[in-house]
């Protein structure tokens, strides 16, 4: 009998077929961006709209349509979008106070003043308001350049709170306002201010108003139901943020912290 020692020693086995090694990109992984946030990033819409365009097939990467989601780009593909190329912008957050008689929109076909008129050439990355004031109300508007953002805080379920300073032309009958405050129907909705009373003790013609409604003339709509005509409409609240050393005409950026609140809150 052979000793146990003397037996061949048994080759390790090979592997059938060699490991496919990963393969290599000059891009590390961390650099990646999806492609839907991207999209997102140059001010389109927000990531669930860019996963939609996505998937119908309306955009491309260096030429060609891609419609897998979770699609991960690098910094130098070249992304395109009906017929655009996107780029990847910075994101800028702007706080306004919008004077009269300027519109709320990026460019007017009638040549009339709009609210980027007042940001002058100190930014090259294309803003757009975040919701929308008549050309007779004054007060607070966001600009930015960040659509999914823009998409959250325009939602009603969001609820982003906006106080407005009401200047009517008689004094608002106390009946009137006890009556606005259980709700107001509004087209084909029953709309019910979050708050309302009068501003000024001394003076019933100015009335405070709390609303997150987003409906176009909202605030003129509701008093013009009980006779009453807005002659002053100013927003001194919008999200948190308020008019504090902010003049009229005037425009600031957002610090970081009051970006972070917006998301936070949307």
């Amino acid at each position: 009998m052979k000793n146990r020692s003397e037996r061949p020693s048994r080759k390790p086995k090979q592997a059938s077929r060699p490991i496919k090694q990963p393969r290599k990109t000059d891009t590390p992984v961390e650099e990646l961006i999806r492609l839907n946030k991207y999209i997102a990033n140059a001010g389109v819409c927000s990531r669930r709209e860019a996963d939609q365009l996505i998937s119908k097939g309306a955009v491309r990467v260096n030429g060609e349509v891609v419609t897998e989601l979770g699609t991960k780009i690098k910094p130098t593909d070249i992304v395109d979008y009906a017929g655009k190329k996107l780029k990847h912008e910075q994101k800028v957050y702007v706080l306004l106070n919008k004077p009269k008689d300027y519109i709320t929109t990026s460019d007017d076909p009638q040549q009339r003043k709009t609210v980027l008129d007042l940001l002058g050439n100190h930014f090259k990355e294309r803003l757009y308001p975040v919701g929308r004031l008549d050309r007779n109300t004054t007060g607070l508007l966001l600009l930015t350049n960040d659509g999914e953002l823009t998409k959250k805080l325009s939602h009603p379920k969001h609820g982003v709170r906006k106080i407005y300073h009401v200047h009517l032309d008689r004094p608002l009958n106390t009946n009137d306002l006890a009556d606005i405050a259980k709700g107001v129907s509004i087209g084909d909705k029953m709309l019910r201010p979050d708050h309302i009373d009068y501003a000024n003790p001394d003076d019933k013609k100015e009335v405070g108003i709390e609303l997150h409604s987003g409906q176009n003339r909202v605030v003129r709509r509701i008093f013009e139901q009980y006779g009453y005509r807005v002659v002053r409409l100013d927003r001194a609240v919008y999200a948190g943020l308020t008019k504090k050393n902010l003049p009229r005409g005037r425009w600031r950026r957002l610090t970081s912290k009051e970006i972070s609140y917006l998301k936070m809150i949307s």
